[in-house]
């Protein structure tokens, strides 16, 4: 669904938007005209990323893809780390905070326990250069983030896409949210669209595909969240039984809390529920200050429930988690919604073995240039 926007903004955002776009369109020129080199590595490397400027579902998708491929494959990740306060490449270890490497780095690594190599860097080139330095075992390398980065050559390019905010229905910044032309979607081997209704009609998924103009050889695939069972934020603090959203009735109250790309379909699922629901919104990867503690607990104790908690999103979770102001009164109370990608059934290969088969493609086509 398109934004509305004022005749005031239209003026004063379209015209800094058609200069953007203009310096965009100059930087793709110089890489398809070789003027700015590709480096080409010995690994697969699988990006991942978008057009719009977060809230297409990056974090799920990635975590789907490192689930699925951890097994078969010794994959790094190499993130930007987005909010960090350090610079340069930084290798994720046990030892290492959400404020070293970023959010979403942390809880990756942590996820699987330290099993997937984690880096960040903001030069892709270099972060890949040392992570196989570091891991020379590494035979396939995971770039988050990273669609317009084009220093690195990729093997196989995914372009997410929020259903309900589609790229070809948005502008570029700073009238719209759009970090380059709706043209650079054609560098993309596979877009998905995410975020997708739980029914979505076959009439509106073939309008939405004829939208996306795909070029030969694009595939398309459709993917929804699914919400899991509230997970204590602080387990040491926690009780052995957790809440659940559908035993919780409409003398309860719930503070939603969220500092995401796009929080508006967790605080929809969130409110679908009995209990009355207060909301918190923050901008995306905030790190909570004292004075944010300090809100959220006096907005907390003055809702009058039979049960209350405090519900948030995974990546603000381990913010919470590692910010030294969280009260300790509201530890027993927090409780975060873990979320995984769903891919919808159809016609077309699995979207793992999809990526798999680009790869063989690619290195088949190496082999006959060599």
């Amino acid at each position: 669904m398109k934004r509305k926007r004022s005749w005031l903004a239209k003026a004063l955002l379209l015209p800094l938007s058609k200069i953007y776009g203009a310096v965009t369109f100059v930087r793709n020129w110089m890489f398809e005209a070789h003027i700015l080199k590709q480096k080409e590595f010995p690994v697969p490397v699988v990006v991942v990323g978008n057009l719009a400027a977060g809230g297409t579902g990056k974090t799920p998708m990635v975590d789907y893809i490192v689930d699925n491929l951890r097994h078969s494959c010794h994959l790094g990740v190499v993130s930007r780390g987005y909010k960090r306060s350090t610079h340069g490449f930084v290798m994720a270890t046990k030892r290492s905070t959400p404020i070293d490497i970023g959010d979403e780095p942390y809880m990756l690594y942590h996820k699987y326990d330290g099993e997937v190599p984690v880096a960040v860097c903001e030069d892709r080139v270099a972060g890949i250069t040392e992570l196989l330095k570091i891991d020379p075992q590494i035979n396939l390398v995971l770039l988050d983030d990273a669609f317009q980065h084009r220093y690195v050559k990729p093997t196989v390019t995914i372009l997410l896409t929020e259903y309900n905010l589609p790229f070809f229905e948005d502008s570029l910044l700073p009238y719209g949210r759009l970090r380059e032309s709706k043209r650079g979607a054609r560098r993309a081997d596979i877009i998905v669209a995410t975020k997708c209704p739980a029914r979505p009609s076959p009439l509106d998924l073939h309008i939405f595909k004829e939208n996306l103009d795909l070029v030969a050889c694009q595939q398309l695939f459709f993917s929804r969240v699914l919400y899991g069972k509230l997970m204590p934020a602080f387990p040491d603090e926690a009780p052995q039984i957790a809440p659940s959203l559908d035993w919780l009735g409409e003398d309860d109250r719930l503070l939603c809390v969220a500092g995401i790309g796009n929080p508006r379909p967790f605080v929809k699922f969130v409110k679908h529920f009995k209990p009355k629901v207060r909301v918190n919104i923050y901008p995306d990867h905030h790190n909570f200050t004292r004075k944010d503690m300090a809100t959220l607990q006096q907005r907390f104790e003055t809702m009058e429930a039979r049960h209350k908690f405090l519900i948030t999103t995974e990546k603000d979770a381990v913010r919470m988690a590692n910010c030294p102001y969280f009260p300790h009164a509201l530890k027993a109370k927090t409780y975060y919604l873990p979320i995984k990608v769903d891919f919808m059934r159809d016609e077309n290969q699995p979207f793992i073995e999809s990526i798999l088969k680009l790869i063989k493609d690619h290195r088949a086509q190496q082999g006959l240039r060599t």
